[in-house]
């Protein structure tokens, strides 16, 4: 008798062990098929978990681009816009700051205008998808936060930009 409960007690560990090393509950483990069984499988948190800020960041993309001078959004501008606010809309937890950056050419007072039209564009392109005013904020930061450091094309470019950094909970 005493055997029995051992082992019956052993195996419940070695299930109760097994189901939780399987974040979505099914395939793998003990009864699941095994290796390969468990496909579409995430690390939760990472990049391939599609209700975290790395996959926001990497996999819908957390930015956009202008022109020279310009506050328009290009069509891949919007595109990028609408794959954010799809995502927003089903992660509702999350707020998100928009930065608006200009590139190094004007007068600091000039870019700091530019990149809280930049910033402002995007809002407002979020906030007709359907996102909630009150989850979206803008700061500008002109030409002050460069990503690329060189007086060519290419690298103005990659600075004039809008960035939407999520986060959960509150904004203050």
């Amino acid at each position: 008798m005493k055997s029995k409960l051992g082992k019956s007690a052993l195996l419940l560990a070695f299930v109760a062990v097994s189901a939780c090393t399987n974040p979505n509950g099914v395939g793998g483990g003990l009864f699941g098929g095994g290796a390969g069984a468990n496909t579409g499988a995430f690390e939760p948190g990472s990049a391939s978990d599609p209700t975290s800020p790395a996959y926001f960041q990497q996999t819908i993309g957390d930015r956009v681009l202008f022109e020279v001078d310009q506050s328009t959004l290009t069509d891949q501008g919007r595109a990028v816009l609408t794959a954010q606010a799809d995502w927003l809309i089903t992660n509702a937890d999350y707020m998100a700051i928009i930065e608006g950056h200009a590139d190094e050419q004007g007068t600091r007072e000039y870019n700091l205008a530019l990149g809280a039209r930049r910033a402002n564009a995007v809002k407002e392109f979020l906030v007709s998808q359907g996102i909630a005013n009150n989850r979206l904020k803008t700061v500008t930061f002109g030409k002050e936060r460069p990503i690329e450091i060189c007086s060519a094309e290419a690298c103005y470019s990659q600075n004039r930009r809008a960035v939407t950094v999520i986060s959960a909970g509150l904004l203050s």
